[in-house]
This record gives structure tokens, sequence and C-alpha cells, in this order.
């Protein structure tokens, strides 16, 4: 019989996450066996932009899809490198194997493991984890926090409010090749931003929910790219949506912000 959520309580949400961060930290060596070595890289594209994928990707979802089964065998599993594994149950788990696979052949520790879980489509349980730093970024709806060296500490976002106080970070700029409206709302936001930088991936939402950073705002992103990273950024007190201000789990144009106050001028200058 598949599962049926029911309320989720703190005790219950406790066991997912605990279950979520066992299963990428367990994952974890197998990523670095491979990271800075030699690696053949497939691209994925078919002639559009660069797209690389690795035997790491494929072996560390491998791994977390075993390990998901084993613990939740009636849980419905979306990721990156192999087919849905579709369920009745209301429970999906979302995996991004190596998320920042740029990064990752670069030798450039701006990479992680993602694990998310959706409960009747809902963005409940988030983990990010960086086993070269030996940082597991977690969330859910009882907040946020980084696990570093055995010790956990909670996280929060940034107070800043106004653009001009903000530091922005992108992945990268080609998120807006060819779209010249896209681009332009970039510009403009990033223009009155205090400090704009690219890089990050995924680490750069762990920023932000870090508080060491106010903005993140990307496009072309997939559900696994950004469903593990809501519950984080949420859960410490950030603000994620799409462009418009609606729901960003599908992926697209997303922005991050730290606070409501800084989301909301943020959406204004981009749909200016």
């Amino acid at each position: 019989m598949a599962d049926t959520p029911g309320p989720i309580d703190e005790r219950t949400l406790r066991e997912y996450l605990d279950a979520a961060i066992a299963v990428v930290e367990a994952a974890g060596p197998l990523a670095l066996r491979y990271f800075r070595s030699t690696l053949d890289v497939e691209d994925k594209s078919k002639g559009s932009a660069f797209d690389p994928v690795t035997r790491a990707d494929r072996e560390v979802e491998a791994q977390i899809r075993e390990d998901l089964g084993g613990r939740f065998p009636d849980h419905g599993i979306l990721g990156e490198e192999q087919p849905e594994l579709e369920s009745d149950s209301p429970f999906r788990w979302v995996v991004d194997p190596i998320d920042g696979t740029r990064a990752f052949i670069s030798g450039v520790p701006a990479w992680g493991i993602l694990l998310g879980l959706t409960i009747d489509g809902i963005c409940t349980t988030g983990v990010m984890h960086q086993p070269y730093l030996g940082e597991t970024f977690f969330g859910d709806a009882r907040g946020a926090g980084l696990r570093r060296g055995g010790a956990d500490r909670a996280l929060r976002t940034s107070a800043s409010e106004e653009l001009a106080s903000a530091i922005l970070y992108c992945t990268h700029p080609s998120m807006f090749e060819g779209d010249e409206k896209r681009q332009a709302a970039f510009d403009r936001v990033s223009g009155e931003t205090r400090m704009m930088r690219f890089g990050g991936d995924c680490y750069s939402y762990g920023l932000l929910a870090h508080g060491l950073i106010d903005l993140v705002i990307e496009g072309g992103l997939q559900p696994y790219d950004i469903i593990p990273m809501i519950p984080i950024i949420e859960g410490a007190g950030g603000v994620v949506t799409d462009w418009q201000g609606g729901d960003a789990s599908a992926g697209g144009f997303v922005v991050a912000a730290a606070n409501a106050e800084l989301h909301a001028r943020a959406i204004e200058r981009l749909n200016g």
C-alpha cells in the first residue's frame, strides 16, 4: 500500500531529514573518488550548449537510488541521470547527484550532492552535501542548518532589504543567452546591487542560507537543481520563487532572496 502523508509532525520531519542527510553523506566518498582525477566527460547536449556528464554523476545517482529504495520502497524518485521512478505515493525524492558538473570536472569545489523530498508536490526537506569541504546544508519547516566537523549550527539569511546593499550571485551569464528580455531584466537588477559575482552553482544557495550573500537570480534550471535547495533557503528565512513570484519547483527562471522585502524589490525590477 502506498504511503499517505497525513499530518507531518516534527518527529516525522526529523526522520525524513535524518534519512536524507545519511543518504547524501554516504554518497560523498564515491564522488570524491572521482573529484580532481582524470575523467572521461560525455556531452549530453547533442549539439546545443555543452552539457557534461561523468561516471561520477551516474554512479552517485545509482547509489542514492539504491539507498532510497531500501529505505522507502514505495516512494517515487526523480533524478537527473536516470528515468523517473514513478509511484502512487505522495512522496517523491528529487536527486541531483553532482550539481555543478562543470565545476566538478574543473576541480572547483562549488558543486554538491542534492537530495530533496516533496510530499504531494510540496518541497518539505532539502539537503546539499559538499564532501570536499565536509559541509552539509539542510532544511525543512523547522529551520535550516549547516553540519561541519560533526557539529550543527543554525542558519539565518541576511537582513539586507535594499538592492543597493545586496550581494548577488548567478552561476553563469549564459543562463540568459539568446533571451534579450531576460538578459536586460537581470542587468537591471545586477546594476543596482552592491556586488555581483558569477559562479557557485548550488553552493551559492548555501551561501544565501548562511547569510553571506543576499540574492541568487538564475535561469534554465531543472526541478532537481532547485527543489532540494528550497527548504534550506526557506528554513533559513529566505524566499524562493520564479521570476513572476510563483512556485519555483519546476525550475526555469528562479529568484532566491534573503528576505521578503529584498525579494519584492528584485521581482519588481526584473519585471520593470
